[in-house]
């Protein structure tokens, strides 16, 4: 079928052209798309941080409604709603296991460009293939996922659009806090950046009944955090940031803290702001960065950890789901973050997110 798809052809440009998608194949889906938020990982693709084949349509927190299934799809049915997210093999140990964030195919299945068997599913006018992203490719009108990583969810359209970011970037931040962290209520809690993922998480540790949270973030976005649950605000530009965190926690530091401020020095941060036991998270990409981890922090203070987290440590099945039931409480208001675009506006979404002037672009299709 011809559908309407963003196409990346050469480094950092981006276009909406007329192309073929094929039909689902076993275990696949086809998906009528109603929206996809931007997330920083779609610009690492199309500004070939990660060498992706070019053409590719980017795209990786996609939602819409299923229209048609594949041979041996049971979990789905025409008219579901759905949340699409990161996919996994299935098959390893660390799947097996229900830890699909650690799969061993996940770089491959992310960014590899193909499905699972070898193959793609859009291909241009002239029959050339068109890499995925994370096996759905949401900046399409239409799109073909595995059931795997399409998830049903209990909402009607109108929240549906609201809930791109559950795909990833709020399953990253929130699921930092509540999958890898566990923090128990009146514990403390840092976060470095205060974008669309450091915002899930302060969310997420306000749920948690954190009652000490910290939001460490440049000259803008420190507001929001105040709005969406942050008791403590610091420039992390021109205040000592550690030792402001000290001073607020009484000399302590913090219990947790997660860097997601992609500024690889505030890992070094982090650590010097932790409390003994404390757990310190990162879920920072930054292409070619390499950060001189300070020993003193984790010798000196006992039993500190640092650790990465991807994809908020969580099993989307089993997440999505109870992120929604949070959203429903009012304790996730994620939507107060979006801002809508029309399909056709990508480029300026994209450019406004670039600039720091929107904290979560949603593409309405």
């Amino acid at each position: 079928m011809k559908i309407q798809a963003a196409v990346t052809r050469e480094k950092g440009k981006i276009a909406i052209e007329t192309v073929e998608l094929a039909e689902p194949k076993a275990g696949e889906v086809l998906v009528k798309m109603i929206a996809s938020g931007i997330c920083h990982t779609d610009t690492v693709v199309i500004e070939q941080y990660l060498p992706v084949v070019f053409p590719v349509v980017a795209g990786h927190e996609g939602v819409g409604v299923v229209e048609k299934v594949g041979p041996g799809v049971q979990s789905l049915a025409p008219g579901d709603r759905v949340v699409l997210t990161y996919p996994s093999c299935g098959v390893c140990s660390n799947c097996q296991n229900a830890h699909p964030y650690s799969c061993d195919d996940n770089f491959n299945m992310l960014f590899g460009g193909k499905y699972r068997d070898g193959t793609t599913r859009m291909t241009t006018e002239d029959g050339k293939e068109i890499s995925t992203m994370f096996m759905q490719s949401s900046f399409a009108t239409y799109t073909v996922a595995n059931q795997d990583n399409t998830i049903k969810v209990d909402v009607d359209t109108e929240d549906l659009k609201k809930l791109c970011s559950l795909g990833c970037g709020v399953q990253t931040g929130a699921g930092a806090v509540l999958n890898r962290m566990k923090p128990n209520p009146g514990s403390s809690i840092a976060v470095f950046g205060c974008g669309a993922v450091g915002l899930a998480a302060i969310m997420a540790a306000k749920a948690s009944g954190c009652t000490t949270i910290i939001a460490v973030h440049g000259s803008k976005g420190r507001e929001e955090a105040l709005e969406f649950g942050a008791t403590h605000t610091i420039n992390g530009r021109n205040e000592d940031a550690a030792a402001k965190i000290l001073e607020l926690t009484g000399g302590k530091g913090v219990n947790y803290a997660l860097e997601s401020s992609g500024q690889p020095p505030m890992a070094v941060t982090m650590l010097r702001s932790m409390a003994k036991e404390g757990l310190a998270v990162t879920v920072s990409v930054t292409a070619g960065a390499e950060v001189p981890i300070a020993l003193e922090p984790l010798i000196m203070n006992p039993s500190v950890t640092f650790a990465g987290c991807v994809e908020g440590h969580s099993n989307p099945k089993v997440f999505i789901p109870q992120l929604v039931k949070l959203y429903k409480e009012g304790m996730l208001p994620v939507d107060k973050m979006n801002k809508y675009y029309d399909f056709a506006d990508i480029e300026t979404a994209f450019k406004e997110n670039h600039t720091g002037g929107v904290l979560k672009p949603i593409l309405i299709f």
